[in-house]
């Protein structure tokens, strides 16, 4: 017997459970599938605890710098068994407030376990076979572990792995040197580890423009990490207790000894073990849903959200892959995919937030652009706060006057950029910024400050 459902939504991340209960609310049968745990990367391996965490780290290093401030403190601990508490405790609850929300709702059916495509719009669970004319996948990913030389060897941690931490490491070697790898290497430098962060390019975060690489690269080095950089040939093997990392770099020594290794090399999508292939659902090389502007995949009634699909890594982008779905499916509200703005933060202290084209890709678009600039050290509220470094970056059409991006490290630089991402939306012209009268002190007052002084982009 098939069980037969409206919809089946498989994968309980940001876009499923939303999407779920959409469906659920407008009178059709659902099953929510998830095999692990709901909420997907975000809730428990992603954002919620490492934000958590990012906060405990940020805590301590106030802390330590309380006499800056006037503010007189003794010997500064971590107590690493109390974080990752306060870290479960916060994912867990979010986790189980999900749970909730689908229990509470009529017409949804939740199902723990894994499933596989049989044909198109059949799927198999738990030995069940269970059928719906409209099929959402909403699967995620997972941290890639490349076949690098003696990496069987060791003991490696993951994003996910890392989180399961309740001693301190010693020495934390991470292998990476972009969003993830960089969240983690302050965030352990500040809890009292020895940080080296391995990266095979020649610079961190290799798509950011390269003054903002810098920028960042200076943050973290004043925070005594050390940095590896065009590190070629990185390979492992166990020495004692510890782990000798090789690398072959211009300079430095061939070894780094670090008592952990954090590999924070990229990701791959979860979608090796679904059945694809019964269902007539393509993927590209890398493992990827493919996709139309709709998020319909090549089976006519199944659809891909988040980031198993390749249009997005982000919390956001798959909300918004939910908000897309939902409008074409029962708004009669046409969304698309290339509506959306790519936009996201890199969560060190400071905080970089982007939006939209960054230089480097300006000067490559043909487009007679404009550009602006402020250091946050001539910012008023960054100087109240003893937190001036970074700087803010604009940049604009010069014809039409719309913005094309932004990019904004320092003091709160991840909430100041709405501010612009807002106007990019509105489609607005720069000139409507201009003129607006913003909230003293603040960060973002310096915003028409930033775009007053355009100059062209030589």
């Amino acid at each position: 017997m098939t069980r037969k459902f409206d919809a089946i939504v498989i994968g309980g991340g940001q876009a499923g459970p939303s999407l779920a209960v959409r469906l659920a609310n407008a009178g059709q049968r659902v099953a929510m599938i998830e095999r692990k745990f709901l909420g997907g990367t975000c809730v428990n391996t992603g954002c919620k605890p490492t934000k958590t965490m990012v906060a405990s780290a940020y805590a301590a290093q106030m802390a330590r710098r309380g006499s800056d401030y006037g503010v007189v403190l003794g010997d500064i601990g971590i107590d690493m068994q109390r974080v990752m508490a306060r870290k479960e405790k916060v994912t867990l609850d979010s986790r189980n407030g999900l749970r909730d929300w689908l229990a509470t709702t009529p017409n949804i059916t939740f199902i723990e376990g894994h499933a596989r495509f049989r044909a198109p719009g059949e799927i198999e669970i738990n030995g069940e076979a269970l059928s719906a004319g409209k099929i959402f996948l909403n699967v995620g990913g997972r941290a890639a572990v490349p076949d690098l030389p003696g990496v069987g060897d060791i003991s490696y941690l993951t994003n996910s792995s890392i989180l399961e931490l309740d001693t301190l490491p010693r020495h934390l070697v991470v292998v990476g040197g972009s969003y993830i790898g960089l969240e983690f290497a302050q965030m352990f430098r500040r809890f009292g580890a020895q940080v080296t962060v391995i990266e095979k390019g020649p610079r961190l975060t290799g798509r950011e423009d390269e003054d903002v690489s810098q920028a960042i690269h200076d943050i973290l080095a004043k925070e005594g990490i050390a940095f590896r950089l065009s590190a070629e040939c990185i390979k492992f093997r166990r020495q004692d207790d510890d782990i000798a990392v090789g690398v072959d770099c211009t300079e430095g020594a061939p070894e780094i000894i670090g008592s952990h290794v954090l590999l924070a090399m990229g990701r791959r999508p979860n979608t090796d073990d679904l059945g694809l292939e019964a269902a007539g659902i393509e993927t590209d090389q890398r493992g990827y849903i493919k996709v139309d502007d709709e998020l319909r995949t090549s089976a006519d009634t199944v659809w891909a959200m988040g980031d198993c699909n390749g249009r997005g890594a982000f919390t956001h982008t798959a909300y918004n892959d939910y908000e897309i779905v939902a409008a074409n499916l029962l708004d009669n509200d046409p969304r698309r995919v290339t509506d959306r703005f790519p936009c996201y933060a890199l969560y060190i202290d400071p905080p970089l937030g982007r939006v939209g084209m960054t230089e480097a890709e300006a000067r490559k678009s043909g487009k007679n652009c404009l550009i602006g600039g402020i250091a946050m050290s001539r910012v008023g509220r960054a100087i109240e706060r003893g937190e001036t470094e970074g700087f803010m970056k604009v940049l604009v059409d010069a014809d039409s006057r719309q913005i094309l991006g932004a990019s904004i490290l320092g003091a709160s630089g991840d909430e100041v950029v709405h501010g612009i991402l807002d106007l990019m939306y509105a489609k607005a012209k720069v000139d409507t910024l201009l003129r607006s009268v913003p909230i003293h002190p603040t960060i973002s007052e310096f915003l028409p400050t930033v775009f007053a002084g355009l100059k062209p982009l030589q």
